[in-house]
């Protein structure tokens, strides 16, 4: 029987579109895949191989819900932790990736009792909760962003963060830097979208020339609540804009726009960064120690990017900034070049090389 990887991953897009490329890259390679999710994992599972065999574990967070369902946490976490042992006893992995998120915690509490090959990936430049309490007991760390801070004592290994196959798909398209003809502008939130950025991004988009104006078309990203306002904010401006809650061609979106906006997380910075294009981040401020802008980071210092905190983040300032890449195509074009000079297009081999190299150890 074709051995079996077990993939633990949390509750967004963030944690769950690196698993998704791994999954799809080990089910090529002829493994057995199955994902151990939550409730809200198994809303991002459409995209995944229909190989896959997608298991919902009880799991819960501390950040949400009133004392009681904080009270019932470790409850739900340790009913997760059984039914997890149990399923390995019938079906043994023969190597566990956990991606982070409180989801993952079952699958890699276990694996840990049961002494199985296991590892963890953090998509981001500080650890998030539950791979900080792995990081010491798993055989490997890989890091999506580099340098990443990691506990005293653990090393990391530097894979980059994998992106899907739709992303590799244009990895490296072809940059047309902005002119006197259409222009695409993507501006994307993560995953539950970004309502700053439904504030302000169509007010700093209203005070571009009208001849950058003119030719402008946005494809915008608002949540649900949002994209009546938003819609409407674009019409009243005179700008053509697609708004929706969620796009499930981004990759296309990406490869075809001048200039993206966008939050820092780890997945939207290493599909930008893959396909090679300008960016302004807006770090979430409230992020945990503050790991959006150290995804940025390293695209800012390459000249690739520009970054606006929150606090800093006005209508004025933002069209600003965007003026200055829509107006040098020079300029933008170097900042294609230098993204794309950041991306780890390999990122699913080397995570792969580490998932069989693991296995081999454990069955030399």
């Amino acid at each position: 029987m074709a051995p079996l990887l077990l993939i633990a991953a949390g509750g967004t897009g963030g944690h769950m579109f690196p698993a998704q490329a791994l999954a799809e890259a080990m089910v090529a390679r002829g493994w057995r895949v199955k994902l151990s999710t939550d409730a809200r994992g198994a809303r991002y599972t459409g995209g995944f191989p229909k190989e896959v065999v997608v298991q919902q574990v009880a799991s819960a967070t501390f950040a949400r819900g009133g004392i009681l369902a904080k009270v019932a946490v470790p409850f739900r976490i340790a009913g997760g932790v059984l039914g997890a042992l149990l399923g390995m006893s019938r079906d043994k992995p023969a190597v566990v990736v956990g991606f982070g998120g409180y989801p993952s915690i079952p699958a890699l509490a276990a694996a840990t009792m049961l002494r199985l090959p296991r590892m963890i990936h953090e998509q981001n430049g500080v650890l998030g909760r539950v791979n900080r309490i792995f990081a010491p007991r798993v055989m490997a760390v890989a890091c999506g962003t580099w340098p990443t801070n990691l506990p005293e004592g653990v090393t990391g290994i530097h894979t980059g963060n994998p992106v899907r196959a739709s992303v590799l798909e244009r990895a490296g398209a072809g940059y047309i830097a902005p002119g006197d003809y259409p222009m695409s502008l993507v501006v994307i939130g993560g995953s539950q979208g970004a309502r700053i950025l439904s504030d302000v991004v169509p007010a700093a988009v209203a005070l571009l020339p009208e001849a950058l104006r003119a030719n402008l078309r946005v494809a915008h990203q608002a949540r649900a609540e949002d994209v009546a306002r938003v819609d409407a904010a674009y019409t009243q401006a005179g700008i053509h804009a697609d708004v929706q809650p969620f796009f499930d061609d981004i990759p296309r979106r990406l490869s075809e726009a001048q200039l993206v906006i966008s939050r820092s997380g780890a997945s939207s910075v290493a599909d930008i960064s893959v396909i090679g294009r300008p960016a302004v981040f807006i770090p979430y401020a409230a992020a945990t120690g503050d790991h959006q802008t150290a995804n940025a980071r390293g695209l800012v210092g390459a000249d690739a990017a520009i970054l606006i905190p929150e606090s800093a983040l006005d209508a004025e300032s933002l069209s600003a900034q965007m003026a200055a890449v829509f107006e040098n195509p020079q300029a933008a074009q170097a900042m294609a070049r230098n993204a794309l000079g950041l991306g780890r297009a390999d990122a699913t081999d080397r995570l792969v090389d580490l998932v069989t190299s693991l296995t081999e150890r454990a069955h030399p």
